[in-house]
């Protein structure tokens, strides 16, 4: 089953631009990305009063000015405003954090007055990303105070043996004087051993400056993902929208091939056959029969090879044999197959129709590329009822090698076109296929499709 595939445009989702580097502080690159989340430190509590004033007009406005309606309309566009935020965190992190984070869906304008007002002061992708700006406020100043001390503490414990030596000198309770740094009346650094240990102080706040920097830094990135970029329901409908833009293609391109083949096919047999038996109708009178005889055969013959090719036509739009059920149908299938096949089917209710049609193609796509390109010896094929999902499982012993491409990226064809079949129903294909085999195919589909 060996159906290579282009690679397909994978689906909008928030992910890391760059791995998260691991290990001790002094490896290439940590420090680099250290700084580079530090700055990001900076950058946001720059613009954090900005953005927290922001945030409490957003609030305030709305309830202040809804005696007038075009007031709320101006309420209306600061929340949607809240999206310009977004935009410029969201390039934050992608440059300082590393964190791709892809925008939430455009808004929706509304048709009339009424609804257009509505979609502007319920603009959910506004609403959080003003959320981000309050909650960004706290965060940023306990992570740059944070963060900022202990770096501070770090490069002057590190760095003291070398300018302590032009601080003025305080005098001790005893009378002396000293250089350096003091805690308390009588403790100054102003020895080897007790240089050494303040430098080992400054090394052990580096390293947690570096570790407090990149925890604010997974701090923001989690809030902005989490506000910033598209919510699980946008994402669902985009992919709804994909699934079903792809399902509508494949259907038209079915409806396409349909007509084309009654077209070019069976409409121009039957003109034939129409001629043919017109031909043998005026023959009729005259002294040779025989011709008459071949005509007539010629036109029982183009009329079966007619029949024929409408039952086709009629399979491709939906299988006769379902009509005993799925494991009838596999089983003819199977039967059909030049490579031998097991069917094993255990479902102890029928699915729906739809799901039922969509298993069926999918079964005979599969063993379809086991014949094409497997080179394999047999195919087992297993359909199974798992706590109210359909699992198709279609393995065999051939060269390996499979490969899926994404849902939405296949035309209708090959693997990924089972994908995207499978996808317009909530279903999901799984291909474990290594080279030299085995190839093992895993289809889940509802038992049933909501209405």
């Amino acid at each position: 089953m060996t159906h290579p595939v282009p690679a397909a445009t994978p689906p909008v989702v928030a992910h890391t631009a760059e791995p998260r580097p691991r290990g001790a502080l002094w490896r290439p690159g940590v420090l680099t990305r250290t700084w580079r989340e530090y700055g990001y430190l900076w950058c946001a509590l720059l613009l954090a009063p900005f953005a927290f004033a922001y945030a409490v007009v957003a609030v305030v406005l709305p309830p202040s000015v809804a005696v007038t309606v075009v007031g709320l309309f101006v309420a209306g566009w600061v929340v949607v405003g809240g999206r310009l935020w977004g935009s410029l965190y969201r390039g934050m992190a992608r440059g300082m954090l590393g964190t791709e984070i892809p925008a939430p869906p455009p808004r929706a304008p509304g048709r009339g007055f009424w609804r257009r007002l509505g979609r502007l002061l319920g603009d959910a992708a506004g609403w959080r990303a003003v959320a981000f700006n309050a909650l960004s406020f706290p965060l940023s100043i306990v992570a740059f105070v944070t963060t900022t001390v202990f770096l501070a503490v770090a490069l002057a414990g590190t760095t003291h043996w070398f300018w302590y030596r032009w601080l003025p000198p305080q005098p001790s309770s005893d009378g002396t004087l000293h250089r350096g740094a003091s805690f308390g009346e009588d403790y100054f650094i102003d020895t080897p051993p007790r240089q050494w240990i303040l430098i080992v102080t400054g090394l052990l706040c580096l390293f947690a400056w570096h570790r407090l920097t990149l925890g604010f830094g997974h701090l923001f990135r989690l809030l902005s993902t989490g506000l910033l970029g598209p919510t699980q329901g946008s994402l669902r409908v985009a992919h709804l929208e994909q699934t079903r833009g792809a399902a509508v293609t494949d259907a038209d391109a079915r409806l396409r091939r349909i007509e084309r083949d009654l077209h070019d096919g069976t409409q121009a047999r039957l003109v034939a056959v129409a001629m043919q038996i017109g031909d043998a109708r005026d023959r009729l009178g005259t002294e040779d029969p025989d011709a008459v005889l071949t005509l007539l055969d010629d036109a029982h013959r183009d009329l079966k090879d007619t029949l024929a090719e409408l039952r086709e036509i009629a399979r491709g739009i939906h299988p006769p044999a379902l009509d005993g059920g799925l494991a009838v149908a596999l089983e003819t299938l199977a039967a059909r197959c030049p490579v031998p096949v097991t069917v094993d089917v255990d479902l102890p209710r029928r699915p729906g129709p739809e799901v039922e049609t969509i298993t069926y193609f999918a079964v005979a796509e599969l063993l379809t590329n086991v014949v094409r390109h497997a080179a394999a010896s047999g195919a087992y094929v297993r359909v199974e009822d798992l706590g109210g999902s359909l699992r198709i499982r279609v393995r065999d012993d051939g060269r390996g090698g499979a490969r899926l491409a994404l849902p939405g990226a296949s035309g209708g064809t090959g693997l990924a076109g089972l994908a995207d079949r499978a996808a317009a129903v909530d279903g999901t294909v799984d291909v474990d296929s290594p080279a030299g085999g085995p190839t093992v195919v895993t289809v889940h589909l509802p038992l049933s499709v909501a209405r």
